[in-house]
């Protein structure tokens, strides 16, 4: 019979293989010279910020993990297929038909040694390339430390979950994975060689020689032996069982049918293993072969068939009973793992009914209800303190509080940064982005609680913040003094900036243009081998060759706050608020960190990037990570002038950040270094209070039986001010409430019960230093329609269907004019919960700004809207409050309402009656705007009636009929013919 010939490898000449290892060469330095460009930048960033053991820390790391696993992998694979090739049959019988492997045997024997050490050396290094990722974790195996707590089934210590289970189970993975290449190699070998044949012309459906054989079965073996252990390691990840919708953890099946299944699938697989290896000696594979079958039939049977049948036969007609133990793990768990296990409950019976006299006895509550809005004033901001074109504020501004005068003051805060973006055309040359437009100038700040001038009518440019700037021209100006108010590191700052002496001079302010810095930030850039290594890195040949870099000059990078934390601690999940604070006269940007894990025994996983979105102040949100377990254990600051970081220790408990410690020592700073001013200005983060709120909502209940019904969970509302279905964020307040003695700066948010809109429950967590994360939660008494406390949303609706409102906001209702409410606040006071919630206008365009033209106020069933909070509040409460509300600076003055609106004279103001008329003094009232009022108050009365009846879909006809008649009169009064006036606050 006629055979085909070998087929031999091309043979190309020397030029050829000289050019094809010269571009392989360039290619390769390419990928190579990039990747250490950015290594070599990044370890002089490291050098700026003295953290190079962090970065030499997780460099070794990886290098070390790279190599382990690269030259083992590669060496089992090597040594599977060098024992395969050396075994292989000296004489290769005929086939009755041609042989498909034949053409390659003398090529791969030619070539044998390329062949098996370039497989085994690719294998090899795609499983370091894959394996140096995970340095963190094993990091952590090897500093992990105990929790003091735990697990309630095995009795094993948190901390084996934490941080060895994530090591044997990687471990274990991996042995899985090299054990099947290698087997597979073997095979392959064994195939190309001859030492295994499928059919042919033997009868028989294959052929396997004893080398094949024995190789096979040892490797085969070795694979089942750890998947035995895997099969073991496999009880403890039960206790993260995510069975039952309900709860996280394991549930009464998993105790009762995988658990005993994984023992016994951990013996039968032993059992396999030893028959393999048994057939190996004896040369047979039957044995094996009938193990493997057991092996399959078992984990079909014990491992899947009989906990389905133990779930639907047993468990689920019964399900509260059996799972009651399993749940009350879960809650155990869950409240230990997010630190909401000292949460104190107190009774709070949410009267509706308060006079002036109760209402002025709130002192530490009532002069501090705060007006601005952070989320709306960016715009303010920037035109009343940005002045040049180049400064801005970031979208959201900040809260914080400072002791001014002997009084605890909370304040809306930002710093005036450089925002390169907003330079003009002509000013947009490499030399002013990157050496002359470098810092911002200024920290801002306005009480919280206060505007310069209230807004009445027609002609106004009130309702502003008392903005403060302390910058280089005026250091106290904010009322806070400022040693170095320049900005070089911020929130908006994306470009980097190269400073020095020999530059062209950096813009400081409008007469001082040629500013030299003279901090510690940036990297020397004042050799050419630094200048090429930066031009290379940004792609840009101008820092190569500008003759204005010189001696002395440094580059800055990496200037975002939050970055800098991320990069210097990269095992910390940062919080996307960073906020400015003035700290021994140094501005100080103060950063949340968490340490996080996932593994924590019958705690409740959360999607964190999820629970934490935020799209109504749109900030930069973490990971997108699930979690269940967090302590917010570090609080960092960035300087602001010149980038130092420093981390300090936030919670000395927490396991996970003692870990990390003992991964990079010296890196966190221990608590007590924790200066007494910078104590002051720590706040509770938001991002960790959303995370406790969503659970809360659920793991206030007091059994199992209560959580598995669900029927007393509650639910976070949605905010009532916008359109978005989203839920209402957390707000910082300064109040004295139920639980803390004395006004405390807290962060707050109201709870419903679970898809009601009325009142259940009122949290907040204090930021004081005295009583920092001390969690309240003002739970109501279950109550019947009659009696329940309106929620944000049902406020919100009485607020728009006021008739009052309705009246008053035709005003506004222009198309040059846009309306913006404020966030709404729920407050305790009195027995009660007062609602406060600022109504914004501005004028449409690009450079308008919010001006507060009205405040909302709600206590019970009464609504109070006046351009004042005293005003709004005694609508509500009675006269006599004008000494504990705090006012507006000056007395009001009236709107501006942009032409072609139709405009009314203001009115005398009446007070005290909730029934009163508008300020605004009505154009000649036309029959038809009396019968359209008269329609309002009617589907107004209409409207209160239905809802104390519970009757919603009469709400909602009420509300339909209110909007009609406000129509109706908007149209009636603008055919009266009213003259409209100016534009507000532009």
């Amino acid at each position: 019979m006629a055979t085909r010939p070998p087929v031999s490898m091309p043979q190309l000449s020397k030029r050829s293989r000289f050019l094809l290892i010269l571009g392989g060469l360039v290619v390769l330095a390419l990928l190579a010279g990039t990747r250490l460009i950015d290594t070599y930048v990044n370890w002089l960033w490291f050098g700026e910020v003295e953290a190079r053991s962090v970065f030499s820390t997780i460099l070794v790391t990886r290098i070390a993990m790279f190599f382990a696993v690269a030259i083992a992998v590669g060496g089992i694979v090597w040594l599977s297929l060098y024992l395969a090739y050396r075994s292989r049959p000296v004489f290769v019988p005929v086939a009755a038909e041609d042989d498909p492997m034949a053409r390659y045997r003398t090529t791969i024997i030619g070539r044998a040694m390329l062949f098996g050490i370039g497989i085994s050396a690719i294998i090899g290094l795609i499983a370091g390339a894959t394996a140096q990722a995970d340095w963190s974790m094993v990091r952590l195996f090897f500093g992990g430390t105990e929790f003091g707590q735990t697990d309630p089934e095995f009795g094993r210590d948190i901390g084996f979950y934490a941080f060895s289970l994530p090591f044997w189970n990687w471990l274990v993975s991996l042995g899985l994975v090299v054990s099947a290449i290698a087997f597979i190699a073997a095979a392959v070998v064994h195939y190309v060689f001859g030492g295994i044949r499928f059919g042919g012309g033997t009868g028989k459906l294959g052929y396997f020689s004893n080398a094949a054989k024995v190789q096979l079965a040892i490797t085969a073996g070795i694979f089942v032996l750890i998947k035995a252990v895997d099969y073991f390691l496999d009880r403890y990840d039960i206790l993260l069982s995510d069975r039952n919708d309900v709860f996280m953890g394991a549930t009464y099946t998993d105790l009762h049918a995988v658990l005993p299944a994984k023992l016994i699938l951990t013996s039968i697989a032993v059992f396999c293993a030893l028959a393999l290896f048994a057939g190996a000696v004896l040369r047979n594979l039957q044995l094996p072969a009938i193990a493997l079958v057991l092996l399959l039939l078992s984990g079909v049977v014990v491992g899947a068939a009989w906990p389905a049948l133990l779930e639907r036969f047993s468990v689920q007609p019964n399900q509260i009973e059996k799972e009651a133990e399993s749940i009350e793990r879960n809650m155990a768990a869950t409240r230990a793992a997010y630190d909401i296990n000292d949460v104190e409950y107190i009774d709070y019976q949410g009267t509706t009914e308060a006079d002036a006299d109760e209402v002025a006895e709130e002192i530490g509550t009532v002069p501090n209800i705060r007006l601005l809005d952070p989320a709306v004033l960016q715009r303010t901001y920037t035109q009343l303190a940005g002045r040049e074109n180049f400064y801005g504020f970031p979208e959201t501004l900040d809260i914080d509080r400072y002791q001014l005068d002997g009084e605890l003051q909370d304040y809306i805060v930002a710093l005036k940064e450089i925002n390169t973006d907003g330079l003009a055309e002509n000013q947009q040359s490499w030399i002013n982005r990157h050496m002359v437009y470098t810092h911002g100038n200024g920290f801002v700040a306005a009480p919280a609680n206060r505007i310069d001038r209230a807004v009445g009518g027609e002609g106004s440019d009130g309702g502003f913040p008392l903005l403060g700037t302390s910058d280089t021209e005026s250091p106290e100006g904010s009322g806070v003094e400022v040693d170095q108010p320049r900005v070089y590191y911020g929130e908006l700052v994306t470009d980097y900036a190269i400073l020095g002496e020999s530059g062209p001079g950096e813009y400081d302010t409008a007469d001082a243009r040629d500013y030299n810095y003279q901090g510690e930030g940036g990297v020397p850039v004042d050799n050419i081998f630094h200048r090429s290594v930066f031009s290379a890195f940004y792609g840009e040949r101008n820092i190569l060759f500008t003759g204005e870099i010189g001696e002395g000059s440094k580059i800055m990078y990496k200037r975002d706050p939050v970055e800098r934390v991320r990069d210097i601690a990269p095992w910390l999940t940062v919080d996307g608020d960073p906020y400015p604070a003035v700290i021994d006269g140094q501005i100080k940007w103060i950063v949340d960190g968490y340490t996080t894990l996932d593994n924590y025994p019958y705690s409740q996983q959360q999607p964190l990037g999820e629970v934490i979105e935020d799209p109504i102040t749109g900030l930069e949100r973490p990971d997108q990570n699930t979690i269940n377990y967090i302590r917010n254990s570090v609080k960092a600051t960035v300087d602001a002038y010149d980038g130092t970081v420093n981390l300090y220790t936030n919670d000395p408990d927490d396991p996970v950040l003692q870990a990390w410690k003992n991964v990079f020592p010296g890196l966190v700073n221990p608590e007590d270094e924790i200066s007494s001013e910078l104590r002051e200005h720590f706040r509770y983060p938001s991002d960790m209070f959303k995370v406790q709120r969503e659970l809360l909502t659920r793991y206030h209940v007091e059994s199992p039986q209560q959580f598995y019904s669900t029927n007393m969970f509650w639910d976070v509302p949605p905010d009532p001010t916008t359109e978005e279905e989203e839920e209402q964020p957390p707000y910082y307040i300064l109040a004295d409430t139920p639980g803390f003695e004395g006004p405390t700066f807290q962060l707050t948010s109201p709870l419903t019960p679970l898809r009601r809109q009325y009142l259940a429950a009122w949290m907040s967590v204090s930021s004081d230093p005295e009583t920092y994360g001390q969690m309240k939660v003002l739970r109501l008494p279950p109550t019947d329609e009659t009696k329940q406390t309106e929620g944000p949303v049902q406020v919100q609706n009485r607020f728009d269907s006021d008739p009052r409102v309705a009246q008053d906001r035709t005003l506004f209702q222009n198309p040059n004019i846009n309306v913006v409410y404020g966030n709404q606040l729920t407050l305790p006071l009195a027995g009660g919960f007062l609602y406060v919630e600022p109504l914004y206008i501005e004028q449409t365009g690009e450079n308008a700004f919010p001006q507060l033209a009205r405040v909302l106020v709600a206590f019970g069933d009464r609504v109070g809207f006046k351009p004042t909070l005293e005003g709004a509040m005694e609508q509500v409460f009675g006269e006599g409050l004008g000494d504990v509300v705090t006012s507006p600076e000056e007395g009001p003055t009236d709107i501006d309402v942009p032409e072609g609106d139709s405009g009314e004279e203001p009115a005398e103001e009446s007070e005290g009656s909730e029934e009163e008329a508008p300020e605004e003094e009505q154009t000649e009232a036309t029959p038809d705007m009396q019968q359209a009022a008269a329609d309002m108050q009617a589907a107004w009365q209409r409207y209160q009636e239905a809802q104390r009846n519970d009757d919603y879909a009469a709400q909602g006809e009420a509300l339909a009929e209110l909007d009609q008649a406000a129509q109706r009169y908007e149209q009636a009064r603008s055919d009266a013919g009213a003259e409209g006036a100016g534009q507000p606050g532009g």
